[in-house]
């Protein structure tokens, strides 16, 4: 039914993560993804129809069975990033966020504006260093000597700079949350020959900052069932937060998060999918923070849906950790939910 997935999808991970593409400045990253699936022979398939709406979602469907089940699966293009606030006499900035950035890795980490600049973030002198110190309290540096000089004005956007590594068999980035989820849509595309459903790929924007593609390309997309693939959290580092997801252990299928329940049918058709094809997953209840499903799911008179995650360390910090194994098992799990019919009205799943 489905090859194995390509060892080169590390070289589209990579791709990815290394894109500057913060929340609103997506272009990139789409420009990526689709100058991949061009080469990948996608975008030339049968029935194959793409556009780029006016939030700047990419949509790629694969109409072949129009009028059978319409899924919608949607990834976020973009990554949380900071915005300046302020340029002083000297040429320092201060900044803010764009989603949800985390001041404790930040000092000595490097940003990267659209242009291509780059500056060094540093820290004010504090009272009291035992407590995080607030996003005000950092500066950026791009080696300005004055307000005059300063090729970066107010309002500019910039990401985080890091490459991505491989670490055994595991892989390092910024921007896993959620090109990762990118990358496995890709390469469902690529490998996915058949399917008796009317597909939509959603390569959505603004995640970060309030779901805002999800919105419109679910409105658009009048889909009958949705999924989400974003990254999740995990319980497997030292003294972290009990969590029953791990890296290596599988994807992980989302029970519930901070924004939505996954639609009840839709998590019974992901795990007997799962448990059926001998695919290892895990199950996800994540406390705080939610995906592009929970918008998509109360969209128009509602959709059923729910979220397949990548199983992720250290999220929205500058070097996030995925294993490949779980990558490649949620490729598998997507391609044996789309090869065969769908049915969401029987089973919940819970015995397994």
């Amino acid at each position: 039914m489905f090859e194995e997935v390509r060892t080169d999808v590390k070289e589209i991970i990579k791709k990815l993560t290394e894109c500057y593409g913060p929340s609103g400045h997506e272009s990139a990253v789409r420009e990526v993804i689709t100058a991949e699936l061009k080469a990948s022979g996608v975008l030339s398939g049968k029935g194959v129809e793409t556009h780029v709406d006016a939030l700047g979602n990419l949509v790629v469907r694969r109409a072949v069975n129009k009028g059978r089940t319409r899924v919608m699966l949607a990834a976020h293009m973009d990554e949380i990033g900071v915005v300046v606030t302020h340029v002083d006499h000297r040429g320092f900035l201060r900044f803010g966020s764009v989603g949800g950035v985390r001041p404790l890795p930040l000092l000595g980490g490097r940003v990267r504006f659209e242009d291509g600049t780059v500056g060094v973030i540093g820290l004010e002198k504090l009272e009291d260093g035992s407590k995080v110190p607030p996003l005000e309290k950092f500066f950026l540096d791009i080696g300005a000597s004055s307000r005059e000089d300063c090729r970066i004005k107010v309002g500019d956007v910039g990401c985080f700079l890091r490459t991505c590594e491989e670490l055994g068999g595991r892989i390092v980035a910024k921007a896993m949350d959620d090109r990762v989820g990118c990358a496995v849509l890709v390469e469902v595309m690529r490998q996915l020959d058949t399917s008796p459903h009317d597909i939509s790929f959603v390569f959505t924007v603004q995640e970060e900052v309030g779901l805002r593609g999800a919105v419109t390309s679910g409105y658009g997309a009048e889909p009958d069932l949705a999924l989400a693939v974003d990254v999740t959290f995990t319980g497997d580092t030292p003294e972290c937060a009990p969590m029953a997801v791990e890296l290596g252990a599988g994807p992980a299928i989302k029970i519930k998060d901070g924004g939505m329940l996954t639609h009840v049918g839709v998590k019974g058709w992901l795990l007997e999918t799962a448990h059926k094809a001998g695919i290892p997953f895990q199950r996800e209840v994540l406390v705080g923070g939610t995906t592009d499903a929970s918008a998509i799911q109360t969209t128009r008179a509602g959709v059923p849906a729910g979220c397949i995650s990548i199983p992720t360390r250290y999220v929205h910090m500058p070097s996030e950790v995925v294993d490949y194994r779980d990558v490649q098992g949620a490729v598998k799990l997507l391609l044996e939910a789309l090869s065969g019919p769908i049915d969401i009205g029987v089973s919940d799943g819970s015995r397994r």
